[in-house]
């Protein structure tokens, strides 16, 4: 079995004197590689581009989502003080409200009774 550290192909390591330096040496047949380092400098160059765009979106949505929960917020206030109103106010007038409310269903059954028994003759 192969050496893990030792390459095959264009790329080769050899020892070096000390065990932390490891050298290469380029094969001449394949000198493709700059054209290769250039594709992968565009390529880099455009998830960076992707990324940054990302980023941007990111930062949008978490606006817009703070913006929303504050819109929330408010709305929740301005419910539960109107809730807080209208109670009160309910408070103050009583139960007549409720009289008048029943008054006018029984009114409005009786007016349809009238009205479905002068429309049969």
């Amino acid at each position: 079995m192969a050496n893990p550290l030792h390459g095959s192909g264009p790329l080769r390591s050899r020892n070096a004197s000390s065990s932390d330096e490891i050298q290469l040496r380029i094969d001449p047949v394949h000198g493709d590689l700059d054209e290769e380092i250039d594709g992968l400098h565009s390529r880099v160059r455009l998830l960076k581009g992707v990324a940054q765009e990302i980023n941007a979106e990111a930062k949008f949505q978490n606006d817009f989502l703070s913006q929303l929960q504050m819109n929330l917020i408010k709305a929740q206030a301005g419910v539960k003080h109107n809730m807080r109103r209208m109670n009160k106010s309910i408070i103050q007038q009583g139960s007549n409200h409720v009289v008048h409310v029943v008054l006018f269903a029984l009114f409005c059954f009786f007016v349809v009774y009238l009205l479905s028994k002068f429309s049969r003759r």
